[in-house]
């Protein structure tokens, strides 16, 4: 298992997200996902959602619960008065 390391400080806001990022937080709002899963759901390479989870990990908003295995942490969206 490894381990992920998350920069708190960084954590993205709503405008930072692309059209790729609401949508793996929309399947991480309904639960854990893996890349492969998410890749097949969205119709993104599985390259770019593993990249994109990535980013997430990074900063914060999600985290690496397993090897391949991903979790909410805290959705940029939240609190957003434009939603």
């Amino acid at each position: 298992m490894s381990v992920t390391t998350t920069n708190q400080g960084s954590m993205l806001d709503s405008e930072d997200l692309g059209p790729a990022d609401e949508k793996l937080l929309d399947m991480l709002n309904e639960g854990r996902v893996t890349a492969p899963y998410a890749s097949e759901e969205t119709g993104y390479s599985l390259q770019y959602v593993r990249d994109r989870l990535g980013r997430l990990v990074e900063h914060g908003n999600a985290r690496k619960v397993y090897e391949g295995l991903y979790e909410l942490v805290d959705d940029p969206r939240d609190g957003d008065p434009d939603e």
